[in-house]
């Protein structure tokens, strides 16, 4: 049954087209995930099909008795001034709503019903507004990025109240495991043009991967064809029979279609070298640093050093302390006890949860260049142009104003702006809020590539998945560490909360004191609650090599052989060269590049020997 039918749907801003002709249909029983790059229209295709924005052309159908309820990316509550209020807004009063909008309310982390919206943070005004969304009366629910602002057991409780409505769904989010959990269809916006696959995210992706394998091979044929109408043209066809005509305008057209194809297949296959600058062996190290706010401790005598390839994640819920700690990192807060240490060579990029305003009427380009005319990366200079190019900004979005890009393309600005710094330690607090997921994978492909220390604050389980390889979890004013991204750590919490259970029931059935618990990991039976948690903290904290660490550990003695081999063979080289002004130059300049990489690989080896001894160590003493 059709529940909503969006047909030949047109809307521009200004000069600027957002679609043409788009047609979409939401069907009964659809769960449609909307993406595309910042800037496409998703957002404005939501209002349209809310109601909240009409388009210039085309029609929006609604079945009879259709209810829809809509939450905006940034919301309004009208005359409403208290969260309570804004949730029983439209609602009948009566014991069983009002104990669910409380319920809610308290689930989402808003705690204080009666604390004015107008004083209340962006993120907690967005919490209040998807439990108004959520408990509305609807056939039918449109979500622009509901899971910003949420922690993961926020997030994991959205997914769950999702699947258990009833109704349809259409929402625009950048989480894929949350599109991959909760939607049956993904429509993609681009250029224009909306292109709807069943299945999830990952289906998606497969589809998209078979979709270009065919464009692929479609563009080889057409470029043979270009080649042979090449040929005939360059032989010296005239254009003066009307077949001749048309056959010269089927090469042009073939020629644009190459161009636009090329275009495309580039734009998706897009790389990004690292820009770091070189980092020395003394990185940034956290000494004994504590933080509380009032009677509440964040965080209390942590300390760690981060090795130079670190890649960590520091994980908890809303309000525990996250950007604290990346901000007495980063040198901004100072903590109560303890200090931080930086190495001289440590070069600090920060992209913040909430970062500063740029100049509307700057623009794009004028921005970037502010930042330099040109960035050194592992594959040599480029040009503040084409770093802009990397990350989705064409020749002409270059020479948009600040003041007209969206809330999507501000922040991948800014995101660009801080890489444009080259950093070789990069700070990155809820870094996926608001950037779309194109943007992420060209990000997260750079990630990889990043020769430094990366830090991340995220909610976000798949980014954290795809670029982490170690997590603080903060946990009653503690940081529990575990090794792997999300999903180990979330397993390794789940097991532990399993056996908790079952610690507990076999307490329970001995008769022993309430304060006996048994914890994952804790091999003494009968260790009190503190005790079993103690133990449990400090397995977490055993030191153990990573895969990457392990294999790094294998080969680097062939790889510092290596290098010293090209030492010497450029010695052999500078030696016989003496006289060539030009080419020992070259010589020189390479051979101080092939020091510097074994200086590197030495001081890794030295710090992967350390980790080493101090596995054999911990593991003796475990057998003794």
């Amino acid at each position: 049954m059709n529940i909503l039918n969006l047909q030949h749907i047109t809307k521009n801003y200004g000069t600027r087209s957002l679609f043409t002709d788009l047609s979409l249909g939401v069907n009964s029983g659809d769960k449609i995930g909307v993406i595309g790059v910042n800037g496409t229209g998703k957002s404005t295709l939501l209002k349209i099909a809310a109601g909240i924005v009409h388009p210039d052309e085309g029609t929006v159908i609604k079945g009879r008795d259709v209810r829809i309820a809509y939450l905006a990316q940034t919301p309004d509550f009208g005359e409403d001034r208290f969260p309570y209020e804004a949730v029983m807004h439209g609602r009948t009063p009566g014991t069983e709503a009002e104990a669910e909008a409380r319920s809610m309310l308290n689930r989402l982390g808003i705690v204080d019903h009666s604390q004015n919206l107008d004083r209340m943070s962006g993120g907690q005004r967005k919490r209040v507004a998807l439990a108004q969304t959520l408990l509305s009366p609807a056939e039918v629910l449109i979500l622009d990025e509901p899971t910003n602002h949420l922690d993961q057991e926020m997030i994991l409780y959205l997914e769950d109240a999702i699947r258990r409505f009833k109704g349809e769904l259409l929402l625009v989010t950048h989480d894929r495991y949350f599109l991959d959990n909760v939607t049956n269809k993904i429509a993609e916006l681009d250029r224009g043009g909306l292109y709807v696959s069943e299945g999830g995210y990952e289906t998606y992706l497969k589809l998209k991967e078979e979709r270009a394998e065919m464009e692929a091979a479609t563009e080889d044929k057409r470029e043979n064809l270009i080649r042979t109408e090449l040929a005939w043209i360059s032989r010296g066809a005239r254009a003066r029979s009307t077949k001749q005509q048309a056959r010269i305008g089927r090469f042009e057209d073939l020629r644009e279609a190459s161009r636009e194809a090329r275009q495309k297949m580039e734009k998706s296959t897009l790389q990004v070298s690292s820009i770091s600058t070189r980092l020395g062996k003394k990185t940034v190290e956290l000494l004994d640093i504590s933080r509380a706010y009032g009677d509440r401790t964040l965080f209390s005598h942590f300390t760690y050093r981060f090795l130079r390839d670190d890649r960590i994640g520091f994980i908890g819920p809303n309000g525990c302390g996250k950007s604290t700690l990346m901000n007495v990192i980063a040198g901004s807060v100072t903590p109560d006890t303890g200090h931080v240490e930086y190495g001289e060579t440590v070069k600090i990029g920060y992209f913040r949860q909430e970062a500063g305003e740029l100049d509307p009427d700057e623009t794009v380009i004028g921005c970037v260049k502010g930042i330099g005319e040109y960035v050194r990366t592992t594959d040599g200079l480029i040009t503040a142009s084409q770093m802009c190019e990397k990350f989705l900004f064409d020749k002409k979005m270059q020479w948009a104003k600040i003041g007209n890009l969206s809330g999507g393309e501000r922040r991948r600005l800014q995101l660009l702006l801080v890489l444009m710094s080259q950093p070789n330690v990069l700070m990155l607090d809820e870094p996926t809020n608001d950037l779309d997921i194109e943007t992420l994978e060209i990000f997260e492909d750079y990630l990889d590539h990043f020769l430094g220390i990366i830090i991340v604050v995220s909610h976000d389980r798949y980014f954290l998945d795809r670029v982490v390889n170690r997590i603080f979890s903060f946990e009653d004013g503690e940081l529990v560490q575990y090794e792997g991204g999300f999903t180990d750590y979330y397993e390794k919490r789940l097991l532990r909360g399993q056996e908790n259970s079952t610690g507990k029931e076999a307490s329970s059935s001995a008769g022993t004191s309430a304060g006996t618990v048994s914890y994952a990991g804790s091999a003494e039976a009968g260790l009190s609650g503190a005790e079993a948690y103690a133990a449990l903290k400090s397995q977490s904290r055993k030191k153990k090599m990573t895969y990457r660490e392990q294999q790094e550990y294998e080969h680097i003695d062939e790889e510092i052989a290596a290098l010293e081999k090209k030492v010497r063979d450029l010695d052999s080289q500078i030696e016989e060269c003496a006289t060539q002004y030009t080419k020992l130059e070259e010589l020189s300049k390479e051979r101080q590049e092939a020091e510097e990489q074994l200086s590197a690989k030495e001081d890794r080896w030295l710090e992967l020997q350390e980790l080493a001894e101090e596995i054999a160590s911990q593991n003796r003493s475990a057998e003794g």
